[in-house]
């Protein structure tokens, strides 16, 4: 598991780099954006209607481009989050693996030894020392206890139970919100739906059948056939 992750801070700070820079583009955007809406509300009086139009147009690339930036940012998110669970998962696994093994070993005794009595004791105070869990969280306080780890025998019993194969199928924070016509929580890459109405907003890659992001606007299958409907 080490070695699986001996690349994984490298890569955190390259994503955590680039969404910097994003970020940094689209306030300068901004800021070019307060710009040219202020040069226009002075000098549109003065305008000819042919100025007016290439004025709003400026203004109009100016803001498209902001919001491709956002989406990219918020696109580098979601992959860097899917990273990081992702190893959380397997070490889950690994460590229900190495649970599951460890009862074995004590059921399979007659008598248990100084040693294992130590290593009991040494898991218990540790595991009353930490718990662990998964899921977007802002603090300890604000979030639902989930997957804690707790000490003694009431660890034994919930810990030592959990087969392996059942650790990658565990749920995810319930108050996760869920997107897409999966109704799943966000997951790899993810595309936002163009249409400020669209209920859904956020769409996995694979269920509308996407593999890379589309040049200019998207709508999801659904938003297209309410616009066939209404036309």
């Amino acid at each position: 598991f080490l070695a699986g992750i001996e690349n994984l801070p490298c890569e955190l700070q390259r994503n955590f780099q680039l969404m910097r820079e994003l970020d940094q583009r689209t306030e300068d955007k901004k800021a070019e954006i307060d710009s040219l809406a202020a040069a226009y509300i002075e000098s549109v009086k003065n305008m000819l209607p042919e100025e007016r139009v290439e004025h709003l147009r400026k203004i109009q690339s100016a803001y498209s481009k902001c919001k491709e930036y956002s989406d990219d940012k918020v696109q580098l998110a979601m992959q860097t989050y899917e990273m990081v669970d992702k190893h959380i998962r397997r070490l889950d696994a690994d460590l229900a693996r190495f649970e599951a093994d460890l009862k074995d070993k004590l059921e399979g005794s007659d008598f248990e030894s100084p040693a294992s009595r130590s290593l009991k004791k040494g898991r218990s105070q540790k595991d009353k020392r930490s718990s662990r869990g998964r899921g977007r969280r802002t603090s300890e306080e604000d979030t639902p206890k989930k997957k804690k780890l707790k000490g003694g025998s009431e660890f034994a019993d919930t810990i030592l139970s959990v087969h392996p194969s059942d650790v990658l199928d565990m749920p995810v924070d319930p108050n996760e919100p869920t997107y897409c016509l999966c109704h799943q929580v966000s997951y790899g890459e993810m595309i936002g739906c163009d249409n400020p109405d669209c209920p859904i907003e956020w769409f996995h890659f694979a269920c509308v059948n996407l593999t890379t992001k589309p040049k200019g606007k998207w709508f999801c299958p659904r938003c297209v056939q309410e616009r066939k409907k209404k036309k």
